[in-house]
């Protein structure tokens, strides 16, 4: 793991997910609660693994991925930039679990991909897709900064496409 992939706000520390963060990633991606709403939904252990191998080797074909989210060293969630299977291109997800919602972590932790992004990985575009009933994730998007482009159904659900374009200097501040 490269150390400029590290980034640091002003509460949190993102780190490329790696072997150590299994045990956390099981339980947090376990827990329906929070990832019934993520693509690929809730994981069993085997695929939280499978994900994990996936997820080290993207962060080595591409300079980005997914990041393990900490608050005071304690894991709180994921951040990240991931190709999505669809060909709508590069996605900004995250997920924060319960415990940590409501203190606008998930927004500092989003921002910070987000920028990583386009600053140093050098995206022109990055999307994100919200169920249309998400509230809070289609307010931490726009508040970021995303912008909506269209919809479209996904497994019974209106789905909002986001996207950030890069602008000179990043994109805007919340």
């Amino acid at each position: 793991m490269s150390l400029i992939w590290v980034l640091r706000t002003g509460r949190l520390v993102l780190r490329p997910v790696r072997g150590a963060d299994l045990a956390d990633l099981r339980a947090f991606k376990a827990d329906p609660s929070v990832f019934a709403v993520m693509l690929g939904g809730v994981r069993n252990h085997a695929q939280t693994a499978d994900d994990l191998a996936d997820d080290i080797m993207h962060w080595g074909r591409h300079g980005f991925g997914i990041w393990a989210v900490r608050e005071a060293s304690r894991f709180i969630g994921i951040t990240g930039l991931q190709h999505r299977p669809d060909g709508r291109g590069v996605a900004l997800r995250f997920a924060i679990s319960p415990e940590a919602q409501g203190r606008g972590l998930a927004r500092e932790a989003a921002f910070a991909a987000l920028r990583f992004g386009h600053d140093r990985a050098g995206l022109a575009r990055i999307v994100a897709v919200a169920r249309e009933t998400n509230f809070g994730s289609r307010t931490v998007l726009g508040g970021i900064g995303m912008s909506t482009t269209e919809s479209f159904r996904q497994h019974g659900h209106t789905m909002i496409v986001y996207e950030s374009l890069s602008e000179p200097g990043g994109p805007r501040r919340p």
